[in-house]
């Protein structure tokens, strides 16, 4: 099929290059000249694992176009994906929608036939019946069908998520629409890959459902970790013991500094706005969206406590800079709050991310950027694990203390039991561990 995705960001991207993947005839369309340009040349302008690979082998195959050239794309198409941003709406908290509306606008302006426009961008209820109403308004004389297809990637592990799904979840409202979004996964529905069809609506609750849900995981396990570290147990053996039952399941039991990125906390503060629209509020989203901002913040004074409750003057290091390892976005990263809260309390901040320092640069001012874990270190007071990419797991504590004027290591992600480091000398403390469970770890 001849399928033309409209957005080239981060889903955009990734879906656009999967379907070209499975043999669909894709163009990409974007306004952004700049970056068409770097694509046209293979050059992809996010970081995710084996991206850049399908991008120059599917363009050389000929399956994937990119041009900002919208009529082009949609000459001959059977399906426009809408995959544009929708951030939060500063003021207010709601999905900012104009993206999508403008998407669709254009989508319908240069219809060349009849077309099935598929919003893969993460929106609120009834936001496609809005689409179908700006389509049909603009080209009545067009037949056009609105579907919604949620995408649910993982960043860092967003091409294994696309290409073997756990789920394909599809909101039609017609047969015709049915029949054009079966032809376009029949690849994967050939392969088992379970493929749910509802209504409209259904499917775009249901991406906003799950990530609050995820969300919810994540809060509930870093408050009981609040209360491991005072009466004395441990947060990985209550994660583990809670999440072998497969009623709960082990996944987003990892307690840490709060959770962040390009979804949940626009998603849950989206849903708790659509509740409160619909006069059905959803106290426990709410509350979701309050913890987790406190924690963030929270975690500044963790490591203020490390450094005897004061940093003014004093030099931090910051190992990790995005959300999650495994990609460059820094968006709503934990890594923010925590910086933001130890330089209002006068630290001075040496940083160090794989990643994320180029994106890092526009979120955070006043930092001393390093091009690795022991330069980072150099003359600090204390070093910070933030965000678990696998090369801070093996850490050469024995040259790590050597540049450090204080050996104090916070681990907000627990990566260590807390032998290694303390065999170095290390003031040594992680999350919902008290200091005796790590030490003597069983």
């Amino acid at each position: 099929m001849k399928i033309a995705v409209v957005g080239v960001g981060y889903v955009g991207l990734v879906s656009g290059v999967c379907l070209a993947e499975v043999g669909h005839e894709v163009i990409c369309v974007d306004l952004d000249a700049a970056k068409i340009e770097q694509l046209n040349q293979n050059n992809v302008p996010i970081y995710e694992p084996g991206l850049s690979a399908m991008v120059a082998t599917n363009r050389a195959a000929g399956n994937l176009h990119f041009t900002t050239n919208l009529a082009q794309a949609l000459l001959g198409a059977d399906a426009a994906f809408i995959a544009v941003g929708t951030p939060s709406r500063e003021g207010d908290g709601h999905a900012d929608l104009s993206y999508v509306y403008a998407a669709a606008q254009n989508i319908a302006e240069h219809a060349s036939g009849p077309l099935v426009i598929i919003n893969k961008s993460t929106v609120p209820v009834g936001t496609g019946d809005k689409v179908q109403e700006i389509a049909e308004t603009s080209r009545p004389d067009m037949d056009f069908h609105i579907v919604s297809n949620p995408e649910f990637l993982r960043e860092g592990a967003a091409i294994k998520d696309f290409m073997e799904p756990d789920r394909i979840v599809i909101g039609v409202e017609s047969d015709q629409a049915k029949s054009i979004m079966a032809e376009i996964y029949a690849p994967f529905e050939q392969k088992g890959f379970p493929t749910l069809y509802v209504n409209r609506r259904t499917s775009e609750l249901t991406k906003y459902a799950a990530n609050s849900f995820l969300a919810l995981k994540l809060a509930y396990i870093n408050e009981v970790a609040e209360l491991c570290e005072v009466v004395g147990a441990d947060i990985k053996g209550v994660s583990k013991g809670i999440g072998l039952d497969p009623r709960i399941g082990e996944k987003f039991l990892n307690a840490g500094p709060g959770y962040g990125g390009s979804c949940f906390p626009k998603d849950t503060l989206a849903l708790v706005r659509t509740a409160q629209d619909h006069d059905r509020p959803l106290r426990l989203i709410e509350m979701i969206v309050s913890i987790n901002e406190y924690r963030k913040r929270a975690m500044s004074r963790k490591i203020a406590q490390m450094c005897e409750d004061e940093v003014n003057g004093k030099t931090i290091a910051i190992l990790g800079l995005t959300f999650k390892p495994n990609t460059d976005d820094m968006r709503e990263a934990p890594a923010i709050s925590i910086i933001q809260g130890l330089q209002d309390m006068g630290a001075n901040i040496r940083a160090y991310d794989p990643k994320g320092m180029d994106n890092a640069k526009h979120h955070l001012s006043n930092i001393t950027y390093c091009d690795s874990a022991l330069s980072c270190v150099e003359n600090t007071d204390a070093l910070v694990i933030v965000t678990e990419w696998d090369e801070f797991r093996d850490l050469p504590f024995a040259e790590l203390k050597k540049k450090m004027r204080k050996p104090v290591l916070v681990d907000l992600r627990n990566l260590y039991d807390g032998k290694t480091p303390k065999a170095h000398g290390f003031d040594y403390q992680c999350v919902g561990r008290p200091l005796e469970t790590v030490i003597n770890d069983v």
